[in-house]
């Protein structure tokens, strides 16, 4: 494994709330196994992107998720955000999407995003790989089959040209996918997360499961999911070797 102790990642989130966007970072930290010096951030909810340098020599440019607001509508930072997304492909800048994030960075590079309520997935599933997913050097090293931890009510239908689906689940089509010949990748589920840390944005963001019984439920059914958790770390490491 390389050091990773001077690896810098840039988080770009889209959080209303300052609770829960001070969670997202302490997340994808724990999860990364990063120190709070390594992950600088803006959050384009309360504020402007600001100059590219500030992010042009991140090694891992990440897009966060998002409770309040929805890919397919347009923001005031949707335009920029767009064309900083594909300047960041063109120079072949390390890129990750987590929910929210992998919704726009699909949205970006031509694809297609839906709200569809109906396939709305909340709390612990089981994705499944592709043939693409297995051969994959970041997610070939996960199982066939393995539990994630879900948030949305949006979804990718359709993957930008020259995009990979890396995997899926009984619901959804494309819950993570891979630009091919570029470091770019996308994922539905949140990868930053562990199962008790997904609880606790629940309980700040309740309108996802409004019902207590429901999110009793939820709770009960949460299970390790060591796997996802993985992803990001190696993600981290094969771009430290490259």
């Amino acid at each position: 494994m390389s050091d990773r102790a001077t690896f810098k990642v840039f988080l770009i989130q889209v959080r209303a709330d300052n609770v829960a966007s001070l969670h997202e970072r302490e997340c994808i930290m724990e999860v990364a196994g990063l120190g709070p010096d390594q992950v600088d951030f803006v959050n384009l909810a309360t504020q402007p992107l600001g100059p590219e340098e500030r992010y042009a020599d991140a090694d891992l440019v990440m897009i966060g998720g998002s409770a309040s607001h929805s890919v397919v509508n347009d923001d005031p930072f949707t335009e920029e955000l767009v064309a900083t997304v594909r300047r960041i492909v063109d120079r072949r800048q390390p890129l990750l999407g987590s929910c929210w994030g992998h919704q726009f960075i699909a949205r970006a590079l031509g694809g297609e995003v839906v709200t569809d309520v109906a396939r709305a997935e909340v709390g612990l599933v089981e994705v499944q790989a592709t043939p693409a997913g297995r051969a994959d050097p970041v997610f070939g090293a996960l199982p066939e089959r393995y539990p994630v931890l879900m948030g949305h009510h949006d979804h990718v239908v359709r993957l930008p040209a020259g995009c990979q689906e890396l995997a899926f689940s009984g619901t959804c089509r494309n819950q993570a996918f891979t630009l091919e010949g570029h470091p770019v990748y996308g994922t539905q589920f949140h990868c930053e997360l562990l199962p008790e840390q997904l609880v606790a944005r629940l309980t700040m963001f309740r309108q996802y499961m409004p019902d207590d019984d429901e999110f009793e439920a939820l709770k009960a059914a949460m299970r390790p999911t060591p796997d996802a958790g993985r992803i990001m770390g190696r993600l981290i490491d094969l771009i430290r070797d490259a």
